[in-house]
């Protein structure tokens, strides 16, 4: 029997075909957002560091690696930003900038984060031949200003995994989006980590109430290697 996830409860996934359809494999995708250095980086000087993404790198692979088997497709979606600075120092900036630093305190690095052509930009997790990039991400949303829904939709995708970091910001973000858009939303709850414990569970539990389907991501492949 497959479970979900509703609000952190553990139940057996309805059997209706339009909670069925979530769980299809066909005309679906996933989407993992901003596995790179600019959050993952275990050093000093990492621009704005995510260290709980870090947890998930070997698992957000392992999930790659069975989606592409099952010819599901990986797209890696990551931020780059104009090296002069005009994309958001420099230009109106990223409110995260502003509101960050007062619960976190000072972070050194973040007029570097993501600058294009840096270091910061690199994937942390595995890239195949297979797969698509989509590098211009410069806002919380995977949508934003990228051409990722001209990209799904030429690939004829009805469904959204989305992996990657953090689920209370660029993940939520990015499902709150793709539910606007028209997209069913799906998130492996095992293959995305938030600030903190506290707000990944909030985010979770709200898109499990909103915005789609919150699921283990063995149970998702279990039921794609049926169909």
């Amino acid at each position: 029997m497959t479970h979900y996830y509703v609000y952190g409860e553990r139940r057996a996934f309805p059997e209706s075909p339009v909670f069925s359809a979530y769980l299809g494999r066909e005309g679906t995708a996933v989407v993992s957002i901003d596995m790179h250095e600019g959050h993952l980086a275990d050093a000093a000087d990492c621009p704005c560091p995510a260290p709980r993404g870090r947890l998930i790198v070997e698992a957000v692979d392992r999930f790659h690696d069975a989606a592409r088997a099952l010819n599901v497709p990986v797209i890696h979606v990551s931020s780059s930003l104009r090296r002069s600075g005009i994309d958001d120092v420099r230009g109106l900036p990223a409110a995260w900038r502003i509101t960050m630093p007062e619960y976190f305190g000072p972070i050194p690095g973040a007029p570097n984060h993501c600058l294009e052509g840096s270091r910061w930009t690199k994937l942390r997790t595995r890239i195949d031949p297979r797969d698509e990039l989509v590098g211009n991400k410069k806002r919380l949303s995977a949508f934003y200003p990228t051409d990722l829904d001209f990209l799904l939709r030429q690939m004829g995708i009805r469904n959204i995994v989305f992996t990657g970091i953090n689920t209370d910001c660029c993940v939520l973000n990015s499902c709150f989006e793709a539910s606007n858009l028209g997209y069913r939303v799906i998130v492996p709850k095992d293959t995305t980590r938030g600030t903190n414990e506290e707000l990944e569970s909030a985010s979770l539990a709200i898109i499990s109430l909103f915005l789609g389907v919150v699921i283990d991501s063995e149970a998702l492949l279990s039921r794609w290697r049926e169909t």
